[in-house]
């Protein structure tokens, strides 16, 4: 189990088979994924829910694997984000969390994920859903283009948000579109990620971060190390980030998210090391 952070740290997902011989044991089972990953990270993407409900005796698993203090920020199932009304779905989010419930309050905060096709119109049917969840730790990311603009459709967004203590979730791919590298996985990713710009925000406690790096962890860091100074910020705030990044297969995500708690060491030289799962040895400069 890692050391208490004041911030949160994670991958999209922990089950990642190209990890395995290196982040990972060679020759580890699938199965225990989860419980090498928790003894490193403190937080992981729900990306798996998006996609997919998990049974029941899945979730069990999850929740005599997970520690107390960790955190699975679980994406609503797209048929909830994405097809209608979201006031419509509200049996349905009921459903998924009781689905959840094993895991207690590690579900935090729930991410709401909308298409792109949400936009300021839909605003009051966002409030309602909200609204009717609004005891719980909720997180938003929108795609629409209008929140993006530094207009009056950006500015009730936000105050929306705001106002409820709702986080907007930052979605950061520059360093991804700005990679020159010419892969199936580079190609896939930058046609399937939305370009978007950065929008760094802070209307609760836990501001969400993601970001989608390239394949080259170097190339990336011009991208990173704003990150850097703006979680170490939010730190000395008394704030609890949550940081989680990404590569475009994620073949490299764990190693991105290594080289990213080693440069907040060095602006933040109190923070405890990582403990790196008891089989792998530490890579170097990272630990």
């Amino acid at each position: 189990m890692p050391q208490r952070l004041p911030y949160r740290l994670g991958c999209p997902s922990w089950n990642e088979p190209a990890w395995r011989g290196g982040f990972y044991p060679a020759g580890m089972r699938p199965a225990d994924s989860l419980g090498h990953y928790v003894r490193t990270f403190n937080a992981v993407e729900g990306n798996t829910t998006f996609y997919a409900r998990p049974a029941p005796a899945t979730v069990q698993r999850w929740a005599a694997t997970m520690p107390a203090d960790f955190r699975f920020c679980a994406k609503l199932p797209r048929d909830i984000s994405h097809e209608g009304d979201p006031r419509e779905q509200l049996d349905a989010t009921h459903a998924f969390l009781q689905l959840l419930a094993p895991l207690t309050g590690r579900v935090a905060p729930l991410w709401l994920q909308l298409p792109a096709g949400f936009g300021p119109a839909r605003l009051q049917e966002l409030a309602a859903w909200l609204d009717h969840f609004g005891g719980r730790e909720l997180a938003v990311e929108v795609r629409h283009p209008a929140f993006f603009a530094r207009g009056d459709e950006e500015r009730a967004l936000n105050c929306l948000l705001h106002a409820r203590g709702v986080e907007r979730i930052c979605f950061d791919a520059r360093a991804l579109f700005a990679c020159a590298a010419d892969t199936p996985a580079v190609r896939h990713a930058q046609s399937k990620k939305p370009r978007l710009p950065v929008r760094a925000a802070a209307f609760g406690r836990s501001p969400q971060v993601r970001f989608i790096g390239g394949p080259a962890l170097e190339a990336n860091q011009p991208w990173l190390l704003p990150w850097v100074g703006q979680v170490a910020d939010w730190i000395e705030q008394g704030l609890v980030p949550h940081m989680f990044l990404h590569t475009p297969d994620n073949h490299l995500a764990a190693a991105q998210a290594l080289r990213f708690h080693a440069l907040l060491r060095e602006r933040l030289p109190g923070l405890p090391a990582l403990q790196a799962p008891a089989t792998v040895a530490p890579q170097p400069g990272l630990f």
